[in-house]
């Protein structure tokens, strides 16, 4: 193997005999990180073989791969540097396009055809959690018409006359309405407006991201519906979102229609951690006297509403309006649920308390990892409590946390949920619940109504999703056995009778992911333009113009 060029530029062939092989892509980093690739032909491969490895002083070593990913090794041994004044003369070649297949959204697992609602849906012989009154049901099947529930019983057919139809068999199965997450970051290109201590007027809605791969993934495991909060910044942040995980729309088609507004509070260390946000207020006390502050100015404000001032010349001027006053004055008006971060049971008696004396609702909660030692409060102004299941010792103020918090919430009257806050722990909120089960001790019914219909309650959506009952939302999962089993599988994910994720589907999905992933990469490895396109990756120690170094290799059927 010999290698010319400068540091940044090197380039390269191996001589095998009278056989010579050009390298291409060759880049060695300031680490002594080395890397080129071949035309395979001459290993009886099609395609191109990228080789990576490592110089250590005298000596190399690393490994090949090959366009069907199998793996060669190789070692190479310093025999002799030398000078080389040749330069390489560019060639400008015109680059071939691709045909590649349009996805929804465009990416490695976007749909190549925008999903369908077929007029009847009907799933037969499953397990059904209705998560309603009627509990769990055995051997029973699922109705769905237009993209409503229309009926859960024994023995439901269809009529053959249907022009468009889906029947499953899911003997053995189980069904669930699909899981909903009410504290979600998912979704949006940002969730912090920092820079206030109130932001009431700006709104996740405006920065959702309905391309975003955790969409996909989430309905892997369940996930239908999720409350997109802001960030935990300011004792009064932002506006949120609640949307449902229709992958391949765009993002106002992503919005929960008719889902009640919310906003996101917070208390705690978030706010008041001065060296992060370099604003008022830092301590506990501030974080109320903001809040209290911000409600002041706008019942003032709500009460100047429709009313003129006079100004210059005594002109009658209506009052200003202000975005922010105007997302308080909805809290007022009961239009508008609160979230709010919380952690110390002292803080969450304050906001109950300034509540009380503003006469606001509070939504949910969220985290309320004391909320066990003042359940009672939080149940007395009908307030919800969206907590982790066994979340703590990341931070001081959560050094009281149990995994028992969300039952005892749950035994003296409190609509409990547990929610992910996190875009991984989303795919696994079944299994959450299973933790209720065993915490509790309750019900495997009861346990699921953590992460369904108790955060349906929480966002006042319970009228459309969190269970299968005649008329809501056909928002349901199929399940390889007991969803609540860390050894179930989600099979199918449907939202309005449209089925966003299919586990057969996908694994035919991956294959293709990994052949035009493969496609890509000899492309560009085959292409004859100057290895000049690589000059990014090739930094570091700069040798001479023109210095050259020569190896013998040695790798696989390489000599």
């Amino acid at each position: 193997m010999k290698i010319t060029g400068e540091h940044e530029k090197p380039k390269g062939k191996l001589i095998a005999g009278e056989a010579t092989i050009p390298l291409k892509s060759v880049s060695l980093t300031s680490n002594n990180l080395f890397g080129f690739s071949i035309k395979g032909d001459s290993l009886n491969l099609a395609g191109i073989v990228r080789f990576s490895g490592t110089i250590i002083n005298d000596y190399a070593e690393g490994q090949g791969l090959t366009p069907n990913d199998e793996i060669i090794n190789w070692t190479a041994q310093l025999v002799v540097p030398y000078k080389n004044d040749k330069k390489d003369r560019k060639k400008k070649i015109t680059e071939k396009a691709s045909t590649l297949v349009v996805r929804y959204p465009e990416g490695a697992f976007g749909l190549e055809v925008k999903p369908t609602q077929p007029e009847i849906i009907l799933v037969k012989n499953a397990t059904i959690w209705t998560m309603g009154p009627k509990g769990i049901l055995e051997n029973n099947d699922l109705l769905v018409k237009n993209g409503k529930i229309w009926e859960v019983g024994k023995d439901l057919s269809i009529s053959p006359t249907v022009k468009s139809s889906v029947v499953i068999d899911a003997k053995g199965k189980h069904v669930t309405p699909g899981i909903i997450d009410c504290h979600s970051h998912s979704a949006a290109f940002s969730i912090n407006e920092g820079s206030q201590s109130v932001t009431a007027e700006v709104r996740i809605q405006d920065v959702l991201n309905s391309d975003d791969i955790n969409i996909y993934r989430q309905l892997a495991g369940g996930l239908t519906t999720a409350n997109i909060l802001h960030g935990s910044a300011n004792s009064i942040g932002g506006q949120n979102a609640v949307i449902k995980l229709r992958w391949g729309l765009p993002p106002d088609g992503i919005l929960f229609e008719g889902a009640p507004k919310g906003i996101k509070f917070a208390l705690g260390e978030n706010v008041k951690r001065e060296r992060s946000w370099g604003r008022y207020p830092e301590t506990r006390m501030g974080v109320e006297q903001v809040i209290r502050d911000a409600f002041t100015a706008a019942v003032e404000y709500k009460n100047n509403l429709g009313s003129r001032i006079r100004g210059k010349g005594g002109k009658l001027i209506p009052i200003r309006r202000d975005l922010e006053l105007d997302a308080l004055v909805e809290i007022l008006n009961r239009e508008r649920l609160v979230h709010c971060h919380s952690y110390r049971q002292d803080e969450i008696l304050m906001l109950v308390r300034v509540a009380q004396d503003f006469g606001f609702r509070i939504g949910t909660f969220q985290h309320v990892l004391e909320g066990y030692k003042i359940a009672e409060a939080i149940a007395e102004i009908g307030a919800g409590a969206s907590t982790f299941s066994d979340w703590w010792a990341y931070k001081y103020e959560v050094v009281d946390a149990i995994p028992y918090n969300g039952p005892l919430m749950e035994n003296v009257g409190v609509v409990v949920s547990y929610n992910s806050d996190s875009g991984e722990l989303a795919r696994r909120l079944n299994t959450e619940a299973a933790k209720a089960a065993k915490y509790g001790p309750m019900s495997k019914a009861d346990a699921f109504r953590f992460v369904t219909i108790n955060p349906a309650i929480q966002l006042g959506i319970d009228d459309k999703v969190g269970s299968l009952e005649k008329g809501k939302d056909a928002d349901f999962v199929i399940w390889s056995g007991d969803p609540l089993s860390m050894y179930s599988v989600c099979e199918q994910t449907w939202i309005d009778g449209t089925n966003y994720f299919d586990l057969e589907r996908d694994s035919k999905v991956r294959q293709k992911v990994k052949e035009e992933r493969n496609h890509l990469i000899q492309k560009i490895l085959s292409s004859e333009e100057d290895d000049s396109q690589y000059d990014s990756f090739k930094r570091g120690r700069r040798r001479g113009p023109n210095e050259v170094e020569a190896y013998s290799c040695v790798g696989g059927d390489l000599q």
